[in-house]
């Protein structure tokens, strides 16, 4: 069964970032993106531009009775996915397969919960080095979608429609057969490089290069990779030094979202990331003190907006 209809929820960076490239290469009726009345009169009054190009999205709201998405890519804030789930309902019909490209390791089972795990691809978004300020998206690296299964094994037809589309649409992505460990990997990946960029400024250029900002984002990283094995998954230093060599490839000036949130005295997703590890390093009597340092300077930022 091809995938026709996408509906995107989310238009922050990611969804601009998604949306933009998708709306290149398929039928404007076909791409949704699903806006509550207020953010859609503020995109149409105020317009949504990537790399500094005017985006013409197609624009629907939940209350909208629509045909079913054959493809729901979530792309909101977690402090929005509450709200994000219950908006795509009159999207989901009984073949629709949904991505989420959130951060974390907990978006899909919320998901789930919701419209059913057999809908649900696991889903993680690396590579990209785009910010987001105002109704404008600059990027340099698009980044690519890894997905597959939830559990490690042989593609799924489920993985193999999407595979299609993306290649039809052109669209960058890997299917991985173990996408668990990808998603910690994530995790572990966003536990050190947002929270270590948040704290001490300047884009990723910071921990690029040797110095204590590197120092601490590794020593946050090393923290999620014990927790890890102490839940079933084999995080190594070979995973380590893969995400290193992703973070080496990207723009020195480009911010990660947590970075792009503190400047904006936005609250940020501090919670998902060290209040993660806090959490399950309370569970397994691990001590965590890099990520309670993080924790405790990003909290105390926050309380001073």
């Amino acid at each position: 069964m091809e995938i026709k209809k996408v509906s995107i929820i989310g238009l922050g960076a990611l969804g601009i970032l998604f949306a933009n490239h998708l709306a290149k290469k398929m039928p404007p009726s076909d791409l949704r993106i699903i806006a509550d009345q207020d953010r859609l009169y503020k995109y149409k009054q105020d317009g949504v531009y990537c790399n500094g190009e005017p985006c013409e999205f197609n624009y629907v709201t939940p209350e909208e009775e629509v045909l079913p998405a054959d493809l729901i890519i979530f792309t909101v804030k977690y402090n929005g996915l509450v709200e994000a789930i219950k908006a795509v309902h009159n999207h989901v019909g009984e073949n629709t397969i949904i991505l989420s490209a959130l951060n974390g390791v907990t978006s899909e089972g919320l998901i789930g919960q919701v419209y059913g795990m057999e809908k649900v691809l696991y889903c993680v978004a690396q590579g990209m080095d785009a910010v987001k300020e105002g109704n404008e998206l600059t990027y340099h690296n698009m980044g690519l979608l890894c997905f597959g299964d939830r559990e490690a094994g042989a593609p799924s037809t489920k993985v193999k429609r999407v595979s299609a589309f993306f290649d039809k649409t052109e669209f960058p992505y890997i299917v991985d057969t173990d996408m668990p460990k990808r998603m910690w990997g994530k995790l572990m990946l966003n536990v050190g490089v947002n929270q270590a960029v948040a704290v001490y400024g300047g884009g990723y250029g910071v921990i690029q290069n040797e110095g204590e900002a590197r120092d601490t984002m590794i020593g946050a990283m090393r923290e999620v990779m014990i927790l890890a094995q102490k839940e079933g998954i084999n995080l190594t230093e070979d995973d380590l030094n893969y995400w290193l060599d992703v973070l080496s490839k990207l723009s020195p000036l480009g911010k990660p979202s947590m970075l792009q949130d503190v400047e904006a005295k936005r609250y940020s997703e501090v919670e998902l990331f060290a209040g993660t590890v806090l959490e399950l390093g309370e569970k397994h009597g691990i001590s965590t003190p890099v990520n309670q340092r993080l924790y405790d300077e990003i909290k105390s930022r926050e309380a001073n907006y």
